[in-house]
């Protein structure tokens, strides 16, 4: 009675320990090593291969990017094709390969117990083909290798677009067991797979692959915590297709925009010009807005800056149209605000490297030679306070010229000279003042045509600046993006 207690602990103990003595091959045979591990590998598939459920099962993963398929930025998921290679240790497994003629040997995956190694950022279902046999070697060791097709999520960061270069990660862990049960182990360096990725990739399209980094690292929930090996793929956006198609085709459109300021703003050609520019660079953008990429969370900066295009060209227009009404209406126009041509014409005008325009110096000199006849001045006078309505009033009113007397008519008398004086003085004084009513609608005009002249000027400078800040940034966000490109990671 006391063996079977015995006999019992010993099965327990196989059982949870693994296998405790080599396979035996009855010939060095292919049939008699499958047969024999059927005997062996069945019963104990359904469980973990380790000697106790203290010591946690080490996996190694290691992968190996085939192709980067894409990046879909409204979804914010990168696609790649990756080769998987997973490895592990059953314990007490072992033969001896002369005896059974082979050290290894592939078998079917239903044989064995396989881990549920999963990526924690899968999107999709893997659609890669699928691959039933793995190998097993004569002390033990399984080779799981197989592609897998990873649609995963990733946080992409298209500020710089098309510029950017992003950093997606692929976690490897257990879906179920915890880290006591089964512990993740890195296979191969960062280094090593970044070469080895260099020269099977297949795919050369939008992205490439530019660096790896591997971290193991352990998930803590309120349960407990699970192992993780995790692989920062580093990709980068091939930017020329985008500069050719996108912002050299903006440029140019920008630089034809700016030169139409040379044409003469009297000219109404130059708000046709500026309309049809307008139009090709709205057909342009509806053209090309498939290449732009959409996403909620950001804005890039190329979309700010074919926004900002599009707002100095509908402004250009607008100031076109200004400075077509100043030019050909301004006489009907009252006088400048103060305000305006002091903000104008003395500091904006500084500015824009126009000299401030010179108040005139021109002096209306009264030649009153002097007369004997206080009478006659004192008339002169009063006729000069005159406003300039009633001296219009005055000067339309019709009256009857007496024909000049001779000196030697009696009736000759020098208040009929006093009465000429008095009308040729009224004539006079109503030329001045409509001479300088109409210099007065001259000097104001000129001042709104100056004013639009600045204006033009202003905008022609701030186009100018525009273009210059924006190659600037484009070339600078360049060499940085072929800089960190080229770093190693």
């Amino acid at each position: 009675m006391r063996e079977k207690p015995a006999e019992l602990i010993f099965i327990c103990f196989m059982l949870l320990h693994g296998f405790g003595a080599a396979l035996n091959c009855s010939s060095p045979t292919r049939k008699a090593l499958y047969q024999a591990l059927e005997r062996e590998l069945l019963p104990e598939k359904l469980v973990p291969p380790t000697k106790s459920f203290r010591d946690p099962l080490e996996i190694t993963i290691a992968m190996t990017v085939v192709g980067i398929i894409g990046v879909d930025e409204k979804d914010q998921t990168l696609t790649t094709v990756i080769w998987q290679v997973q490895q592990w240790q059953i314990e007490g497994l072992s033969w001896d390969k002369q005896e059974c003629g082979t050290e290894r040997v592939s078998v079917p995956r239903e044989m064995l117990w396989v881990p549920d190694v999963q990526i924690a950022e899968f999107m999709d279902e893997d659609k890669s083909p699928n691959t039933p046999y793995v190998y097993l070697y004569n002390t033990g060791h399984v080779y799981d290798d197989k592609p897998v097709r990873v649609v995963s999520s990733c946080r992409l960061v298209i500020y710089i677009f098309p510029f950017d270069i992003q950093n997606c990660t692929l976690s490897f862990g257990s879906y179920l067991h915890f880290s006591t049960d089964i512990k993740m182990i890195p296979g191969t360096t960062a280094a090593e797979i970044l070469e080895e990725s260099a020269q099977v990739i297949q795919t050369n399209g939008e992205w490439e692959l530019i660096g790896i980094s591997v971290t193991p690292s352990t998930l803590t929930l309120e349960n407990g915590g699970y192992s993780e090996v995790k692989y920062n793929i580093i990709i980068r956006r091939r930017a020329v297709l985008y500069v050719v198609n996108l912002l050299i085709p903006s440029c140019f459109l920008i630089t034809v925009d700016l030169f139409s300021f040379l044409l003469p703003p009297q000219s109404v050609d130059r708000s046709s010009f500026k309309m049809t520019l307008i139009l090709g660079y709205t057909v342009f953008l509806l053209i090309m807005n498939d290449l732009l990429p959409v996403t909620g969370e950001t804005t890039p900066l190329i979309n700010v800056f074919f926004s900002l295009s599009l707002a100095l060209m509908v402004t250009s227009l607008l100031e076109t149209v200004f400075i077509t009404n100043v030019q050909f209406s301004s006489s009907q126009y009252s006088a400048v605000p103060n305000w305006l041509s002091i903000l104008v014409l003395r500091y904006l005008a500084v500015v824009v490297c126009i000299p401030p325009k010179k108040k005139s110096n021109r002096v209306t000199v009264n030649l009153n030679p002097p007369t004997r006849e206080p009478k006659i001045n004192a008339s002169i006078n009063s006729i000069s306070s005159l406003s300039a309505s009633d001296l219009q009033r005055v000067s339309s009113d019709e009256t009857p010229l007496k024909p000049p007397l001779s000196p030697s008519d009696p009736k000759a008398h020098p208040d009929s000279a006093l009465d000429e004086l008095k009308k040729l003085s009224r004539d006079l004084v109503a030329i001045r003042l409509q001479i300088d009513d109409h210099f007065k609608g001259t000097n104001a005009s000129q001042e709104w045509q100056m004013i639009g002249i600045v204006i033009d000027r202003l905008l022609f400078g701030l186009y100018i600046a525009f273009i210059i800040v924006s190659f600037i940034t484009i070339i600078c966000i360049w060499m940085w993006h072929n800089v960190n490109a080229t770093r190693p990671k």
